[in-house]
């Protein structure tokens, strides 16, 4: 099926955007990228230089993949998602070169609104919360809950973030309510659940 790129998109002379690739209206796509035929990019996106994106890759609005960044195949990013500096995602959980495990690429799904700092690493198969932060350099192999603040190797839950992005002042565990300084938004904590009330 044939891709469509919106007519306002910016795409840098030196980047490949397969035929058959779908970019909506107002992205960016700069220098040294190559976007695959069947990846499908929403609008108002940012891919800085040097980002590789898959065929089965689909990356929602206003996504920014900073640069030197591979998204390969089953990886989903939902609207707002921030991609720090090289960061890394995988797609196959135990890779060799002599062996072609291309039948078992794992789903990444990163939801609304995360942040994954430069330079992590997210092993396929795990999905990110909605909201949640992972610190720069950290390794991800597990589940991250929404909202939740998540670092080091391998990467441990250390705190709660706002949707705005600042800490919150609570538990990791319990019952506990507190209020972010910036947007005078509430958030709920019951157990190791947090929501926005």
């Amino acid at each position: 099926m044939p891709g469509t790129i919106a007519d306002d998109v910016m795409i840098h002379e030196t980047a490949v955007v397969d035929d058959g690739a779908s970019v909506g209206s107002g992205s960016r796509i700069w220098h040294f990228c190559h976007v695959c035929a069947d990846a499908v990019i929403g609008s108002g996106c940012s891919l800085g230089q040097n980002v590789f994106v898959g065929n089965k890759v689909c990356i929602g609005n206003n996504v920014k993949i900073q640069n030197n960044i591979s998204v390969y195949d089953n990886v989903v990013l939902e609207d707002d998602v921030f991609c720090g500096p090289s960061m890394v995602f995988t797609n196959v959980y135990n890779p060799r070169s002599a062996i072609t495990r291309k039948d078992e690429y794992m789903d990444t799904i990163v939801r609304r609104g995360a942040t994954l700092g430069a330079n992590c690493t997210i092993i396929c198969g795990t999905t990110i919360g909605s909201h949640a932060f992972v610190a720069a350099g950290a390794v991800v192999n597990r589940d991250v809950p929404d909202f939740a603040l998540v670092a080091g190797v391998p990467a441990r839950q250390i705190g709660w973030m706002s949707d705005f992005g600042e800490q919150l002042d609570l538990p990791l565990t319990g019952v506990s309510e507190c209020t972010c300084p910036h947007t005078g938004a509430r958030y709920k904590l019951d157990g190791e659940v947090l929501t926005r009330t």
